[in-house]
């Protein structure tokens, strides 16, 4: 089989980027994977046979190390997937200011950079809804809503996208999608995203501690949201050039209740118990538009958070994840449900 082009993935082993590997391969693109394997690489085994696979372990940071990881086999990559990042906003506050904006902003300008040295072709960057913070009029925020930080996470992303969105005229087209909170199986599993964490806490504790009872976020499985890469890696460039896309579902936005809804509906036997927290953190409470990527890119999710739930609770009955609690499954420790 024929290579349909070569693609680099920087955290190619993460929860997203894993499943967008496979996802590639699949589809017949050569694939190069660049991780600093913060949370291990046993996402990528399977991969290792795979002709059109290969991987270097480099820190993003390092711009000299990121190119030296390239194959010098291969064509230059025509397009890059920037995956890599300081993720959520309590890993954000774990290391700090500097490291966060070192990773989530100084990162993506050296990627960028070494992109458009190559000649790529697009620059597909995953940033966050997270940025929107709060509704400031209870609609739904579309990509033309203001920002409204609430966390460093989220104004390290709003820094990225800035720097990006001033490229628009490069060769290198940037292509930025604001992703909805992700669910569901990977090769490298997080259960420190609200719908895998109350299955988990439901299934091995029989018990829910839910802070913010109230809010409403906005979901999507994380095989949709490959889907939405994929989509914006073989659109006419034209199209995608300098664009942003809210990626998710209007299916997808629901309260807090509606979510533990579904969970007790798998798990009947589960307590829940509401407390009040305030916190300096990522204060989300919208919901979101994905009314311009259903119609500009013909994007349309295919699961439901009904769907995630089941397959997270088959997942964690049949033991296929041994130790669910291990530290290598979570960005932090620590999440305000």
């Amino acid at each position: 089989m024929s290579a349909k082009g070569h693609i680099l993935v920087t955290g190619g082993a993460g929860y997203i980027g894993s499943l967008l590997t496979s996802e590639l391969l699949r589809a017949g693109y050569r694939v190069t994977v660049v991780d600093s394997l913060l949370y291990g690489g046993e996402s990528l085994l399977g991969f290792f046979t795979h002709p059109n696979f290969r991987f270097e372990r480099a820190d993003v940071t390092e711009p000299g190390a990121v190119r030296a990881a390239l194959p010098r086999d291969w064509p230059k990559p025509e397009a890059v997937v920037h995956l890599a990042a300081i993720v959520g906003f309590p890993a954000c506050q774990a290391v700090g200011k500097q490291a966060a904006w070192r990773y989530n902003v100084e990162a993506v300008k050296h990627v960028f950079e070494l992109a458009a040295g190559f000649g790529s072709g697009r620059f597909v960057f995953a940033s966050t809804y997270s940025n929107y913070g709060l509704s400031l009029d209870g609609k739904p925020v579309t990509e033309s809503s203001l920002l409204n930080p609430q966390s460093l996470y989220a104004e390290t992303k709003i820094a990225a996208e800035e720097f990006l969105l001033a490229q628009k005229d490069a060769i290198t087209a940037p292509l930025i999608f604001r992703l909805a909170t992700l669910y569901g199986i990977s090769p490298r599993t997080r259960f420190d995203l609200i719908v895998n964490q109350f299955v988990l806490d439901a299934y091995a504790k029989r018990e829910l501690i839910i802070y913010q009872r109230g809010y409403s976020r906005s979901f999507v499985h994380v095989r949709d949201v490959v889907r939405g890469i994929i989509l914006g890696l073989e659109a006419p460039q034209e199209k995608i050039k300098g664009r942003i896309y809210n990626l998710g579902t209007e299916d997808g936005n629901y309260t807090k209740d509606e979510i533990v809804g579904l969970v007790i509906k798998r798990l009947p036997e589960t307590v829940v118990t509401y407390k009040d927290l305030t916190f300096g953190g990522d204060m989300r409470d919208i919901a979101v538009s994905f009314e311009q990527i259903r119609r500009e890119l013909g994007f349309a999710a295919t699961l439901t958070v009904d769907d995630g739930v089941r397959e997270v609770v088959h997942v964690l009955r049949m033991g296929i994840i041994r130790n669910p609690q291990d530290e290598k499954y979570t960005n932090a420790r620590f999440i305000v449900q």
